[in-house]
């Protein structure tokens, strides 16, 4: 009901995963976060209306308009499907159509994730495991660069994350984890239904 009733207050179609198989093993298939675990997030990580958050891997968008829909942050998502990004660019019309703002607060780009160019305002970087840990790594370097020209304190946030993510973060020595929010009702049993915040160490 919960997934059914976002997307309807939003006025976007997000549901529905992606069937058969992703194209490349460095890319996994399509999966929105369920809406449930992203108010359970939200209940105890709140954004600022000047936060730029960036999804890698956004697929239809759902994490880009609900986070608009509740603080007003600029939402970047990254997806490198084109049939899902149009569905996306379809999604932002439709929600601006009932919800008031800016429309360049919620843009999507249609590129491999590691290509992107990070802008010197994003600071909440969003994954819930797109990609492999080769991948990820990239960007998390492609992050780091950024800060040598534009120093600022930033987060990493992964939602169902692979055990070779949390490894490479633990591991490196500029993150630490800042926060691990546990989800309760039908997730509470899977280790893997959790947030985990990390920011710079320092």
């Amino acid at each position: 009901m919960k997934e059914s009733y976002f997307d309807e207050l939003l006025n976007i179609k997000t549901g529905k995963d992606q069937m058969g198989m992703p194209r490349s093993i460095h890319y996994h298939r399509y999966e929105p976060t369920p809406y449930g675990a992203l108010q359970e997030l939200f209940q105890v990580y709140e954004l600022k209306k000047n936060d730029r958050v960036v999804d890698f891997g956004c697929g239809k968008g759902r994490l880009n308009f609900f986070t608009h829909y509740l603080f007003g942050s600029t939402v970047i998502g990254i997806e490198m499907n084109e049939e899902f990004y149009q569905e996306a660019i379809e999604n932002r019309e439709n929600y601006f159509k009932k919800k008031k703002g800016r429309r360049t607060a919620i843009e999507f780009d249609c590129c491999l994730a590691e290509e992107y160019e990070i802008h010197p305002g994003d600071n909440v970087f969003y994954f819930f495991n797109p990609f492999s840990v080769q991948i990820f790594m990239k960007i998390i370097n492609n992050i780091l660069f950024s800060l040598e020209f534009s120093p600022r304190n930033i987060e990493i946030v992964l939602y169902y994350s692979s055990d070779d993510y949390v490894h490479y973060l633990e591991n490196h020595p500029l993150f630490e984890l800042r926060k691990e929010i546990n989800l309760s009702g039908e997730y509470e049993h899977n280790v893997y239904e959790r947030f985990l915040v990390y920011g710079l160490t320092y």
